[in-house]
């Protein structure tokens, strides 16, 4: 279903959580079902996952939204991993060492195995790497500066070469999940086998719903649960309800109201963590010329027109913090640019001597996309309704049209409320995703939204591919100061990670992405 409305008044706080509490009336009386069992919980061996968007796949070629991580990961491993501190930790590899200023040494630790028992190859990794490289509108890939290519040395050990120095290139290749050769493809994978902790038992990818069995085979410690039930549930009132009568164990992305419920009960635990994703409300940057949105003056202009102090303070409820910069301050490398400051006379004054005159605006979102989406979208309608600027508010359910629309397939729009993670911790992965467009990348539309700026690709690329972290750190901050002018967002904010769980449920470690190790997490005895 889509919601396509006209904007009407703002919807401020007061407004939220009553529309919040008449949901929770509605649903409080639907059960979750098939996730339960005869008392309403879960059973002593198995933990249920309540994720907010629906998990397409277990494969992450296309998407990797915060909650998909840590299910993928069960199932499909890569050759590191990001931990703790944002280092890269080694998973199917013993090895990943840079032997060369653009050459990598990598050795496939002994033994791993996929599910099924047979062996994980250096052929595996380099098919892909290369089905990673050919997926249209692919996330991952655009984080790379280039593919590397695989050279094999001897039945475990091969070369990652690169055209250009890729310093990061252990942090980046924690996002290629390996899969057997024969079964991989240039798109996401709904089904097939892993090395991972657990095994997939059940999958219906048309309800996100999937089970998960421990991997009697696997090739490291032996997971603690016995299984892992993963629901979709979109309404946040439902998953709280869920988590309130045990039907759930952990849940994610959830907003201050939500948290502020869960917090006084003694059976739910709140984990917080810094966020390294970046939510924006990104302009569409392949208007034409003398659209007024192909002008950087009038996308400055109306920012002005956005209090982000006030959605950060009365909607979000300080869970998030006004961005400072064109991504999360938590990245390595990440610089303060400036921040959004709100003057609506200012704005009015930018429009008019641009010749700005009867501004209407499409802003498109998928639901989900961050807690509270609605809200804040409304509420940017109302202050944009002031300085003269009618808006129109299309919302998307989640798994729906919209990565169609963000390529530009869809349709014409005009603001699109997005996130964008940070799954190496790195500022220039990140830089590279959104603002290294170029003009072959938009061809297969594989830009972010369009955004093609030469002189900005040139600046990363150059970044991305020096070795001295002094002068690194200063090419990507003179590059952020690049994107910063180019005014390519209305508002961005960074979130906090918020999670809650059940009281029986440790051993998670919850990251800035917003993933944890579900290998680690156990189970004790009920609350």
């Amino acid at each position: 279903m889509t919601l396509d409305r006209q904007a009407g008044p703002r919807l401020d706080r007061r407004a939220f959580l009553r529309w919040t509490a008449l949901a929770v009336a509605g649903t409080a009386a639907v059960p979750l079902a098939g996730c339960a069992g005869p008392t309403g919980a879960p059973g002593p061996g198995t933990i249920v996952l309540g994720l907010n968007r629906s998990l397409a796949s277990l494969d992450n070629k296309l998407n990797q939204f915060d909650g998909a991580v840590t299910v993928q990961r069960a199932v499909r491993q890569a050759l590191t991993r990001v931990g703790p501190g944002q280092t890269a930790q080694p998973v199917l590899a013993d090895r990943f060492e840079r032997t060369g200023p653009t050459e990598w040494t990598v050795r496939l630790r002994d033994g791993v195995r996929y599910s099924d028992g047979s062996p994980v190859t250096v052929t595996d990794v380099d098919v892909a790497l290369r089905c990673y490289g050919e997926v249209n509108g692919g996330f991952i890939a655009s984080l790379f500066p280039e593919i590397p290519t695989v050279r094999p040395v001897d039945d475990r050990t091969f070369r990652l070469v690169t055209s250009d120095p890729v310093p990061v290139m252990d942090l980046l290749m924690a996002n290629v999940l390996v899969t057997p050769a024969a079964a991989n493809r240039p798109e996401q994978l709904t089904d097939g086998i892993g090395s991972g902790p657990f095994r997939v038992a059940e999958a219906n990818t048309g309800t996100g719903d999937y089970t998960l069995v421990r991997n009697e085979n696997y090739w490291g410690a032996a997971a603690h649960l016995e299984s892992v039930q993963v629901r979709f549930v979109p309404e946040e009132s439902s998953r709280v309800v869920a988590m309130r009568s045990g039907e759930l164990d952990v849940i994610d992305s959830i907003t201050p109201d939500s948290a502020e419920q869960l917090a006084g009960l003694p059976s739910v635990i709140l984990d917080r963590s810094p966020s390294t994703r970046t939510n924006q409300l990104f302009y569409n940057f392949r208007k034409p010329p003398g659209h007024p949105l192909a002008d950087p003056r009038v996308r400055e202009a109306l920012t002005y027109a956005v209090d982000g102090e006030a959605l950060a303070r009365d909607v979000l409820v300080g869970s998030v913090q006004p961005a400072r910069g064109v991504v999360a301050s938590a990245l390595s490398g990440a610089a303060d640019t400036g921040g959004y400051r709100y003057d609506p006379a200012r704005c009015r004054q930018m429009l008019d001597a641009a010749g700005v005159r009867d501004l209407e605006l499409t802003i498109i979102w998928e639901s989900g996309e961050f807690p509270a989406d609605t809200s804040v979208m409304e509420s940017v309608a109302g202050m944009l309704g002031r300085v003269g600027v009618r808006t129109r508010l299309q919302q998307f359910q989640p798994g729906g049209d919209i990565t169609a629309w963000r390529q530009g397939r869809g349709g014409d729009w005009d603001v699109l409320g997005n996130g964008f993670a940070g799954p190496t911790g790195e500022a220039a992965t990140v830089l590279q995703g959104m603002y290294g467009g170029t003009p072959a990348k938009e061809r297969t539309r594989d830009t972010y939204q369009g955004y093609v700026v030469p002189e900005v690709a040139r600046t990363l690329d150059a970044a991305a591919a020096e070795t001295d972290p002094a002068r690194r750190e200063a090419a990507l901050a003179g590059a952020q100061k690049k994107i910063w002018d180019t005014w390519p967002c209305l508002w961005a904010f960074v979130p906090d990670v918020v999670q809650a769980r059940r009281q029986r449920v440790s051993g998670i470690e919850l990251l800035p992405t917003n993933s944890y190790d579900l290998s680690s997490v156990a189970l004790g005895a009920s609350a």
